[in-house]
């Protein structure tokens, strides 16, 4: 068997895989089951270092979790924009008997370092003195490492982390560090997109383009890459861009720039999730790469296949499973878990998308198991709104 057709097989047969850490022995010791707090409803919060789109994906999947398990009414959720509206919406619409989505407890630093500081001390301070918050979701890497300290008890669920150890956030993949903190963690995902990505392309040199710092190097997962690049011989070509900045045509000016520059000396693409790479910057990305027909792999997912990324791995059926994961482990929390003591462990099905447009304009070839093994196929680039 090839290595083609070896990838066909693994995405084919590929299901969602539960890894279970130290603390997966006790997780199953706590129903997920509805209760009331002393017949109060629980009191939730949410911190965010700034909009971004997974962010949207991640809360509105937690809360439909939460439907399933009985926590909240089923409804339909809007289309939302940022997670602030989306929490708007929610301490107004969702209707629970054990839940309340705090109206003033949205809190976000709009990628500004000096907001940020303001931010994190104004909630901290909150959550130490008026105990009126249950639970807080800390939203990616920024909130993370803002909330997982010990200057609060509150406990702190952390999502959508590229990689809450190699930041800080967490001691290990097992063990959060702290009682009150759990941040879910995949921590071969990206090493598995390195590899399907090459697995594929065959690239001998591979351009990534991420903000050199220790959250840019965690979202661009460098270490993982280089990795993978060692263990098959291929070079990693950097470039450097911006990224949690709150100037945004600053930081997709970055970006676009890397991108000319790293198309002129690579045979491929990883694209990282960072600030500069949105609605605005992604169709000109694209423009770029398959101009050099350059194939690139999104790091996000299918939202930017279907805008003209080459491939990437995809999430299944709009975060579900992750939702469902990070909803029972908040439902757990309010059954008397330590947070500490919930496996953090989640990885993902294998859910493969590729952009054939894409593909004609690089002038890939694409094998037969290669199509097979793809879940998503667009036929066209469309434009982000």
């Amino acid at each position: 068997m090839n290595r083609l057709q070896k990838l066909a097989l693994m995405f084919v047969t590929g299901a969602v895989l539960v890894s279970f850490g130290a603390g997966s022995a006790r997780s199953d010791q706590f129903s997920t089951s509805p209760r009331q707090n002393s017949g109060d409803k629980w009191r939730i919060g949410y911190y965010e270092g700034g909009a971004y789109g997974n962010y949207v994906a991640y809360l509105q999947a937690t809360v439909k979790g939460l439907m399933e398990l009985g926590w909240i009414q089923k409804k339909a959720i809007p289309a939302h924009e940022d997670s602030e509206s989306l929490w708007r919406w929610l301490s107004s619409n969702a209707k629970s008997d054990y839940l309340e989505f705090a109206t003033d407890a949205f809190y976000t630093a709009g990628w500004d370092e000096d907001s940020r500081q303001e931010t994190k001390e104004e909630t901290i301070d909150r959550l130490k003195k008026s105990g009126d918050i249950d639970l807080i979701i800390a939203m990616g890497t920024w909130a993370g490492q803002d909330l997982a300290n010990d200057r609060h008890r509150t406990p702190t669920i952390v999502m959508s982390s590229s990689d809450p150890v190699g930041s800080g956030i967490i001691k290990s993949v097992e063990d959060s560090g702290y009682n009150h903190v759990h941040a879910r963690v995949d921590p071969l995902r990206y090493e598995r997109q390195v590899r399907v990505f090459h697995d594929i392309i065959g690239f001998q040199k591979l351009g990534i383009a991420f903000e050199d710092s220790v959250n840019g190097r965690s979202y661009a997962a460098i270490d993982l890459v280089e990795k993978v690049a060692k263990e098959r011989g291929f070079e990693v070509v950097r470039c450097y861009t911006q990224s949690d900045i709150a100037d945004k045509e600053r930081a997709g000016d970055s970006v676009l720039n890397c991108f000319r520059d790293l198309a002129k000396k690579v045979d491929a693409i990883y694209v990282t999730a960072q600030g500069g790479v949105n609605a605005e910057t992604i169709p000109l990305m694209v423009r770029i790469a398959n101009e050099h027909g350059i194939p690139t792999f999104s790091q996000v997912g299918s939202s930017e296949v279907k805008y003209g990324f080459l491939l990437s791995i995809s999430r299944a059926e709009g975060f579900q499973p992750i939702g469902l994961f990070m909803a029972a482990t908040i439902a757990k929390i309010f059954n008397g878990a330590k947070p500490r003591d919930l496996n953090q462990i989640f990885e993902e099905a294998p859910n493969l998308a590729i952009n054939l447009k894409t593909a004609e304009k690089v002038g890939l070839y694409l094998y037969a198991e290669v199509l097979a093994a793809s879940d998503e196929i667009y036929r066209e680039i469309e434009i982000p709104r």
